[in-house]
Parts: C-alpha cells; structure tokens; sequence
C-alpha cells in the first residue's frame, strides 16, 4: 500500500499558474468522468468509458480499498496505468494535513471556548470556531484593522465568539433574516452571562462588545462596500442592533461613511460569496486582510469568456481565462466531494452508500424505459437515500423475506432462488437489494407524483442491471478521487486572482483543520501590507 503527497508549490504567482497548467494537462483526459452523472450509470453505460483492466481489477476489490481511493491510496497488485493516475492526482492535489499553526503564525494562542459559546455547537463546529477566531483574531491585530466582518455568519458563532471572547467589534452578516434574529437572541443571553460574571467578581464596569446584525444578500460587491460605509459602531457597542437591507432597492447604497478599517472572514462561505469577500478585498483600500475557507463550489457562477470584468465565481484569474478551461455543474458538484469522508466510513456504510448510487441509477432507467417525458427535465427525487440508511439503521436486514406476500412481487422474488450459491451475490442478498430498489422507486415515484404503471416490471429492470452494479463502487471512487484536484484548481484561481493584483499582498492557502473533522479545511488569507 502507497500513499502521495504534493510536489507543487504556490508561494508565487508563477508557481501557482504552473501547477494550474499541469491540473489542467492532467484532467483533459478525463473530462467524461469528471462530466459525468452518475444517475445515468446504467443508461450511459458509464463504466466503459473508463480503462476496462482498472475496472476488471478493483471490481474485484475490496470495498475498504476502494474507500481509500479518494485519498490517494493505491495497492501493489494494481495496474501500472491505474498506480500512475493515482499517484499523478494526489502530486497535482493541495495537502489537507492540518498546518502548524504556530509556526505560520508565531505567537498565535488558541484559546478554548467555555460552554456559554459552544452551546448548540457540534464537535465540528466547536473545532473550526475555536481555531478560525483565534486566527481572525490575531490577523486583525497584526493589520491593525478595527471591525471584521463575518460574511455568511449562519447564526452568529463565529461572530459571538470574536466579539465576547476576543473583544472585537463584529458584523455578522447573513442572506436568513431568521439566522439574524437566532444570532441577536444567542448573543444577548451570551452577553447576560458575562454581565452577570462582571458584576460577581466586583471587576466594575466593563464595555461587552455585541455582534452588530445585518440581514442582505451580498449579491455583488457593492453590497459588501455598502457595509464598511455603515457607522454600525457610533452606538453604544453593548447595544443590539440589527439591521435589514433590500439590496433590490435603488436607494439602498448609504451615503453616510465609516472610516474603519476592516477584516472580511468567512466559515465556509457558500458558492460566489467567497468570491465576493475577496474582490471586495482587492477594490476597497480601508479592507486590510481577508480570510475565506469556501464551500458549496456547485453553487459558484461560471463564464466561459475572456473578460476579465467578469463578477463570475469561476474562473478569476487571468491565468485560466487565458487557458480557456470550463468547469461545468457536474464538475463543480464533484469539486464538494470529501476524501476523508470517504476514508472514515466503515465497510458497511461504504456498501450501502454504493448501494443507493445503484439504486438511483436504475430507477433512471425505469424513468427513461416508462416515463421519457419527465426524464428530459433532469428531476430530482429528494434524499431518499438518508431516509432508507435511517431505516436500516433502525432494523436488522432479515436474510431472507417472505416470497408469498401479498403485494404481487413474490413471484418474482422467487427468481432469486436459482442465484448460483458460489455467486458474488447469494439470493438472500439478491431479494434484499432488489427489495430496497423496489422501495426507492415506489418512492421516488411518489416524489415525482406519479403513479405506477401497470406494465412496468420492477424487477426486470433490475434483473437487466444488477450485473453491472459490481462497477459502481470503482466508478464512484475513482470519480471521487478527482474531488480533491478539483477544489485545489478552483482554489489556486481564486490565490492566483490575489497574486495577479500587483499591489502589496501578502497571500497563502493553507489547511487550518483537522481534516478528519472538518474536511473542508483550506483557508486563502491575504493581508495588505
């Protein structure tokens, strides 16, 4: 068993366009799986697209293996071509190991958060906020900045602890006037907390700083300008105070100015909005430092042109517009795939979750065979994949089922009872899985609003595929190994934007979390000199 890592730098920007270059020589190949849907994985015969010994022999491999694939773990007995592909991807993808934060950033303390801040927090999130403040903390003393602001702030955690455990003043800004409220709420029971251990420990009087509240959807960069021109701190700062903006309106740039100088940090801020945080960054002087960790890369805007002008959120730099190069939604939708996601999950739910990609994939077979009308508009059936693990969860699979019920599918049923014994697939098994399909379709059906037709077979349409389901493991692995690549290439153009500028910047990616926690863990930093 091998393991990779990284050989490519983005200290500058001619490093970082270098590493662009060979990402982009090395997916070319590859844009039919990259582009792929994976609903139409019988109906595409999706599997032939891909190099048939790589299929033949992890086929045949074991599905612990085959979750470690996305992570870049390869086996000795595997093909040649299949170890350099592997081996080549994980070169060409960012490191997620999480960074010594002490050496990038000497004398930096993280302080642990006491139970007042953590509440309603998970583990997940307790750990980014913790780290996340403490950073956004020390960077806004060492520019000497006087406000940040929390873009796409959720419900405030970021913000709150910035403001009470770190003593800055803070904007919280969201698009979910219900997240604004939810934030102003938590943090007065917050500030009632401090108050009340103020008043206990005879300290006097001391001035708690509150997270200033602003509901909008920053939709562009001039709703962002908007906010740093907003004299939020010319009252009292223990006061609560809320504001919401229709960014809709034409009157709704202010005329009144702050002077402050601020910082913009977003926690997994979704789609264009990182975009936005760090456009902003570079066109408004009084901005001193941005720290942005993205997410949600299929929500990000795309133009395929060369302007430059262009408030799209891929791409940003020059540098790939120059290449031409086009993402595509399946692409950026692959970009969210996690690799530690996959390493952590356990034999069982690794099966299962192939199991629901199968699923998936031959009910669209039993829209195209039946309902063509509605497969042309790509519809979507919800999650009931989370809703049949949560049903396993609660029942222990019996290993057969009962082939005389009364709902007419015994019968066929019964067919599983010449399955070859010495088969991958012995008949308990084969009635279970055919079952669970029989549900997820009756399901999805139901989804669509539409009713059963009585010519269609169920079970002939899973009898048609089911020998192919032995692919969709190694298809979907060796697709979710592109993940990493992808979100790497999406975010070297976002740092080479910042290094194209010419302007002092100091600027640098780096992995801020446990990877196993919060596997979303690449912060783009960058301070004004």
């Amino acid at each position: 068993m091998t393991d990779i890592s990284c050989e490519y730098s983005c200290e500058t920007a001619a490093q970082t366009l270098e590493w662009i270059h060979a990402i982009i020589r090395f997916i070319e190949p590859y844009s039919s799986l990259m582009e792929a849907h994976v609903v139409n994985f019988f109906k595409d015969r999706l599997w032939e697209a891909v190099d048939k010994e790589w299929m033949d022999c992890l086929s045949q491999e074991s599905v612990e293996n085959l979750l470690l694939i996305p992570c870049g773990v390869i086996q000795d007995h595997w093909p040649a071509s299949l170890k350099r592909f592997l081996i080549t991807l994980k070169s060409l993808s960012y490191r997620r190991n999480q960074v010594d934060l002490q050496t990038k950033f000497p004398g930096l303390r993280v302080d642990s958060l006491n139970g007042v801040l953590i509440q309603g927090m998970n583990l997940k999130k307790q750990h980014e906020v913790e780290i996340l403040s403490a950073i956004v903390s020390f960077i806004t003393k060492s520019v000497g900045a006087q406000v940040i602001i929390d873009v796409g702030a959720g419900q405030g955690y970021l913000s709150q602890v910035l403001s009470f455990q770190y003593h800055h003043s803070v904007v919280s800004v969201d698009a979910s006037s219900h997240h604004g409220r939810i934030t102003d709420a938590r943090s007065e029971r917050i500030r009632k907390h401090y108050a009340a251990q103020i008043r206990k420990s005879g300290s006097g009087h001391m001035n708690l700083k509150i997270p200033k509240t602003v509901t909008c959807e920053v939709s562009s960069i001039n709703v962002l300008k908007l906010i740093c021109r907003m004299p939020l701190f010319k009252v009292e700062e223990d006061k609560l105070q809320r504001h919401e903006i229709d960014v809709r309106k034409p009157d709704f740039v202010s005329a009144a100015v702050d002077e402050s100088s601020f910082v913009l940090a977003g926690l997994h801020a979704c789609g264009d909005l990182s975009v936005t945080m760090i456009k902003t960054f570079v066109e408004l002087d009084n901005i001193k430092a941005v720290v942005s960790i993205g997410c949600c890369y299929n929500l990000l805007s795309e133009d395929k042109s060369m302007d430059a002008s262009s408030q799209s959120g891929f791409p940003m730099s020059s540098g790939i517009r120059s290449a031409g190069l086009s993402l595509g939604k399946c692409s950026r939708d692959l970009a969210c795939q996690s690799a530690e996601r996959w390493r952590n999950l356990k034999e069982d739910s690794g099966l299962h979750n192939f199991d629901l990609h199968a699923f998936r994939a031959a009910f669209q077979m039993v829209l195209h065979s039946h309902y063509p009308e509605v497969l042309v508009t790509c519809p979507s059936i919800g999650r009931q994949g989370k809703a049949m693990r949560r049903q396993q969860q609660r029942r222990i699979l019996h290993s057969s089922f009962n082939k005389n019920s009364g709902d007419g599918i015994g019968s066929k049923l019964d067919k599983f009872g010449s399955c070859d014994k010495s088969s991958t697939c012995e008949s308990a098994t084969c009635e279970a899985k055919f079952r669970h399909f029989e549900n997820f379709t009756l399901s999805g059906l139901q989804h669509l609003h539409l009713q059963l037709l009585q010519d269609t077979d169920i079970y002939e349409i899973w009898k048609e595929n089911e020998p192919f389901m032995e692919f969709i493991g190694p298809y979907w692995s060796l697709r979710a190994a592109m993940g990493s690549l992808l979100e790497t290439l999406i975010l070297l153009d976002r740092l080479l934007f910042l290094q194209e500028q010419g302007i002092a910047l100091k600027t640098f990616m780096l992995p801020l979390f446990d990877p196993s926690l919060s596997p979303r863990n690449l912060a783009i930093i960058a301070m004004k000199n």
